[in-house]
């Protein structure tokens, strides 16, 4: 690989808002926010908003996930067309 081009490729936790699941794994996304998880170490943390822990297909309930309003968006917006 061609040096200083490529992101850091690094360990990352990212956490379900809405279940309060984490994990850890390894990403080139940024954060500026940490975590210190059970064995001590301290990782940059990613919020979602929906993983395996609180997604319908995974989990097998059916609930309606209306993150930020996106269905008021989506009419608002072609209401007007």
């Amino acid at each position: 690989m061609k040096k200083d081009i490529h992101p850091e490729y690094r360990e990352v936790v990212f956490q379900d808002t809405s279940s309060d699941f984490k994990f850890i794994t390894r990403s080139t996304m940024n954060s500026n926010e940490t975590i210190t998880m059970e064995d001590g170490k301290t990782y940059p943390v990613i919020k979602v908003e929906v993983s395996s822990a609180s997604h319908p297909f995974y989990t097998g309930k059916n609930v309606f996930i209306d993150t930020a309003g996106r269905v008021e968006k989506f009419r608002n917006r072609y209401q007007k067309k």
